[in-house]
């Protein structure tokens, strides 16, 4: 069986969408402000948007914030017309996920955990609040499993009963347009995903 074409499958939802004249709301589960950067480009066009910030992984509260208010920057410079909610810290919820998965190797059982706390909660929120669709921009970095985060994704619109967009942001250079629009705004680019775990290792990017 081939593999599915999240990319494709993507744009021609958008291309329907735009030929139809429809522009429906969703809400985008964004990690920071360097993973947002790329999909925003074409997202804030094709839908009402507004960006959940919901990362409890980042345990180190500075660096949560620090987040939080750069992205929040460049929405304010770039798409002031979308909408910003912050959700709660729940830094408790993630170490109790996490407790006996504290040595799993990065994007091995306690990632995909991690990766569903936040998709479930987002779902959750788009689903109270009416949302057409819920999406996530942890699918631009090319340490992350797309495969892995959209069944996640498209197990909670099932279970919450509202859309998911599914997606692969890195396709078609999107990760390298994300580092270019990183360097010409000044963005703050951290080097590890967020949790403590993942920050020792000093791996990934957010």
């Amino acid at each position: 069986m081939m593999p599915r074409q999240y990319n494709k499958e993507m744009k021609a939802l958008l291309s329907a969408l735009a030929e139809e004249g429809e522009r429906p709301t969703l809400l985008l589960h964004a990690c920071c402000a360097p993973c947002a950067s790329y999909p925003l480009t074409f997202l804030a066009d094709a839908f009402e948007l507004t960006v959940y910030y919901y990362n409890p992984n980042i345990t180190d509260l500075e660096e949560q914030d620090k987040r939080y208010e750069e992205l929040r920057r460049h929405l304010a410079y770039n798409y002031p017309r979308v909408s910003l909610v912050r959700g709660g810290r729940d830094e408790e919820k993630f170490l109790a996920m996490a407790k006996g998965l504290e040595s799993a190797p990065e994007g091995g059982l306690r990632c995909a955990r991690c990766f569903e706390l936040r998709l479930e909660e987002t779902a959750r929120l788009a689903a109270r609040d009416g949302y057409d669709y819920f999406a996530t921009t942890l699918t631009l970095s090319p340490l992350k499993n797309p495969v892995l985060i959209n069944g996640i994704g498209e197990k909670m619109a099932e279970k919450y009963g509202v859309k998911y967009l599914a997606s692969d942001f890195k396709k078609d250079g999107g990760y390298l347009r994300s580092v270019e629009i990183c360097k010409e705004q000044g963005l703050y680019r951290q080097n590890y995903c967020g949790c403590a775990y993942s920050k020792r290792l000093a791996g990934g990017e957010g």
